[in-house]
């Protein structure tokens, strides 16, 4: 059995071209690319969503490592291609990976940041390391019934890149240079972690998600309102009583209610989630003290 380090994905979504176009570089001149003496393993995540210029043919493949979603029967694109992504680099594959990083674009304003799901240590660990050095937001994408499935959960570490804002289907030199620095950030931690060393932060700065808000809309589900223009472009700043969420077709705002606590947008309008009925998620901002068995837990699997 050969062993991989690490799984770099690109166009998992097929019209986000940017960490797409970078694998193809990588793979054609692979000193482009510092591995920081780590086994890589490069993959589109969907070559025909890619080919098509489609976000995904039959679903959306990073909702689609579900274990029940994969031992149904059926022949969706997608599920094919996660059943074959796990079998060639999966845990119990053959060329096993020990962590998965996947590399996203996004149309919301939301600069560099990472993407958890759910609190393993390892996870915590390469967040918390890479925070530190870059200084990015964390999302921590958790008790969400509605969205899961993604790519990362499914191998013994793993985490998010997302850059933006970027049009769909557009390359971007600003986001594909922002990508490239993020990974091999997290290249160089995951190294350090391997060797002993690494040198985590005072502490880890998480954005927890506490669910999504879609557009207001009419009697036969068709938008009765948009976004307003005030909220665009403003994710991860806090929102306020009364400040301006939705605007109605007569120029009436519809208003952030009070919660009792400071809330934060994330991915904003982002243009893919329309489908799935998300305007924008909520998050609130916690401050998480570092625990020594995050490093411990990475310096373990990197062995």
């Amino acid at each position: 059995m050969s062993r991989s380090d690490v799984l770099v994905v690109g166009g998992t979504h097929g019209n986000e071209l940017n960490a797409a176009w970078l694998i193809d570089q990588w793979r054609l001149q692979p000193d482009l690319l510092d591995a920081c003496g780590l086994m890589l393993a490069l993959e589109i995540g969907n070559p025909k969503a890619r080919r098509a210029g489609r976000r995904y043919i039959d679903r959306d493949l990073n909702r689609s490592f579900q274990p029940q979603f994969l031992e149904q029967a059926g022949d969706a694109l997608e599920r094919q291609r996660a059943l074959e992504l796990l079998n060639q680099h999966g845990p119990d594959s053959l060329q096993p990976c020990r962590v998965a990083l996947d590399l996203h674009s996004t149309t919301a304003a939301m600069g560099t940041c990472l993407v958890l799901y759910g609190r393993r240590p390892a996870d915590l660990a390469l967040a918390a390391r890479v925070q530190g050095a870059l200084g990015v937001p964390v999302y921590l994408h958790e008790a969400d019934a509605a969205q899961a499935g993604f790519l990362v959960e499914r191998w013994p570490c793993g985490l998010v890149i997302e850059v933006g804002p970027v049009p769909q289907g557009v390359l971007d030199a600003r986001v594909v240079r922002q990508t490239r620095l993020a990974l091999q950030v997290c290249l160089r931690e995951l190294a350090a972690a391997r060797s002993g060393g690494g040198r985590d932060p005072h502490c880890l700065v998480v954005h927890r998600h506490l669910g999504s808000r879609d557009i207001p809309r009419d009697a036969r589900q068709g938008p009765a309102a948009l976004l307003h223009p005030q909220l665009q472009g403003q994710d991860w700043r806090p929102l306020h009583c009364d400040d301006p969420l939705f605007e109605r077709p007569n120029g009436q705002a519809i208003a952030m209610e009070a919660s009792g606590e400071q809330l934060f947008p994330v991915f904003i309008n982002e243009a893919a989630y329309a489908e799935k009925r998300i305007a924008f998620s909520l998050t609130r901002r916690e401050v998480w003290p570092i625990d020594p068995s995050w490093g411990a837990a990475l310096a373990d699997l990197m062995r």
